[in-house]
């Protein structure tokens, strides 16, 4: 069983920063690809970021030139560098590695921009 750790989340005000980061000791991370998914209350979960293990990286619209996914394939980390946040931004987000048929996920941590 792969167990992906999630830290970083937290409270923060609005125009605020937050750096989340995702960690495994369990697989070969750089051939995966890693990405975070967050999920609202009452909506579905979407996609923030994704970074593939060729160096693809793309962001929802909503999150473009604010967020900034990078990864550390020797410390088996992905990170997600969160700026001027704003209160759409609450969410539980979510760690996810993936290659072929195996998709992994992290538990989630909590996110809340509020003044």
């Amino acid at each position: 069983q792969v167990q992906l750790v999630e830290s970083g989340g937290g409270l923060v005000q609005p125009g605020g920063s937050l750096v989340l980061s995702c960690t495994t000791s369990d697989i070969i991370f750089s051939i995966y690809t890693t990405g975070w998914y967050r999920q609202a209350p009452g909506k579905q979960r979407e996609l923030v970021a994704v970074s593939t293990d060729e160096s693809t990286i793309n962001y929802a619209d909503s999150v473009k030139g604010r967020f900034t996914i990078s990864r550390d394939n020797a410390k088996n980390t992905v990170y997600l560098q969160m700026n001027n946040l704003e209160p759409e931004d609450t969410a539980v987000y979510y760690c996810n590695v993936r290659r072929l048929w195996f998709d992994y996920w992290g538990q989630g941590t909590q996110v809340t921009v509020s003044s």
